[in-house]
This record gives C-alpha cells, sequence and structure tokens, in this order.
C-alpha cells in the first residue's frame, strides 16, 4: 500500500470524519484519565461545530490529509501564528493505519506547507498521555521548550527550527 498527503479543504466531508475520529479519540483519553468516562456525545458535537477550520485554512494555513492506499487514514494542520511561525495542529492516524510510517510523513509534509507559508519554525503542544505523539515528535528532531500558549490541556510544548538548525 502507498500512502500519499495532499491538501484538503477544511470544510469537505473527508475532514469532518476525521476530525470527529480526532477529537473522539484525544477527548475519551482526557476522559477517561481524568473524570473513568467517555466523551459525552453533545459536548463531542458542540467542539467539532465550534471549530472546524481552526485557522488551517488558506492563506494563512493548510490542512494535509494522508490516504493509504487511497482510503483516508489521517489528517494534520499548519497554521501561522507569525511570519516566520508555523504551529502544527491535530496529527492523527486511524487506529487501523498506525505503525506503518504515515505520522512521520504527515508531520514532514506538514513541515514543507509550514515553509511554503514562510515558516522557519515549527512549534507544537500536546498532552502528557498523548505519549505516542511525544515520542514522534522527538524522533522527528522536535524540543520540548517553555510554553508558547495557555492551552488549558496543553502540557508539553515543542519546537523545530525548518532549516534544519536547531
Amino acid at each position: 500500500m502507498i500512502w500519499t498527503i495532499a491538501p484538503e479543504p477544511v470544510d469537505s466531508p473527508v475532514a469532518a470524519a476525521l476530525w470527529r475520529a480526532y477529537y473522539t479519540e484525544v477527548s475519551d483519553r482526557w476522559y477517561l484519565r481524568h473524570e473513568k468516562r467517555r466523551t459525552d456525545p453533545a459536548e463531542l458535537e458542540r467542539r467539532i461545530a465550534a471549530g472546524p477550520g481552526d485557522g488551517l485554512a488558506a492563506p494563512t494555513g493548510r490542512l494535509l490529509v494522508a490516504r493509504y492506499g487511497g482510503e483516508p487514514t489521517g489528517s494534520a494542520g499548519v497554521r501561522l501564528l507569525d511570519a516566520t511561525t508555523a504551529e502544527l495542529k491535530r496529527v492523527f492516524l486511524l487506529p487501523a493505519a498506525q505503525g506503518k510510517g504515515g505520522a512521520a510523513l504527515l508531520v514532514r509534509a506538514a513541515e514543507d506547507a509550514a515553509r511554503a507559508l514562510g515558516a522557519d519554525r515549527m512549534v507544537l503542544d500536546t498532552r502528557g498521555d498523548l505519549v505516542e505523539a511525544r515520542a514522534l515528535y522527538a524522533r522527528l528532531g522536535y524540543t520540548e521548550t517553555e510554553a508558547y500558549n495557555d492551552d488549558v490541556y496543553a502540557e508539553h510544548w515543542f519546537r523545530r527550527n525548518l532549516g534544519g538548525l536547531d
């Protein structure tokens, strides 16, 4: 099977389906960790409706969709925070696609998209329970850094110089 990664409109049915899967995964993990329950379906619907694009649309952002064997299996987004800093958002693969190399391809494609937007640095935040994500970012050369935002769910912040020098 072959991976392909391409830009996707933030309001497409493919983007909506992948975001629903993403939000379900990360929200359920959080609630199971902190409250021993899954996400309330109504809350999930409110969150999905509240921020479908999250700044990932042109001209200052990009949503990328990964396909494995032609089927949509994951996504990653990039948005400019300023003229030279991009933020990596929503890196996600469906469970059936995990472990097949797609996450690293998505991150690298997002870095290319950030460079095309003029960024020379990528930042991101993640949670402590998303251990797979933290391991991926470290493996790809991201270094843990100080907080750059006050996101209530963020517990770890990373950065990477897109010119290859940190």
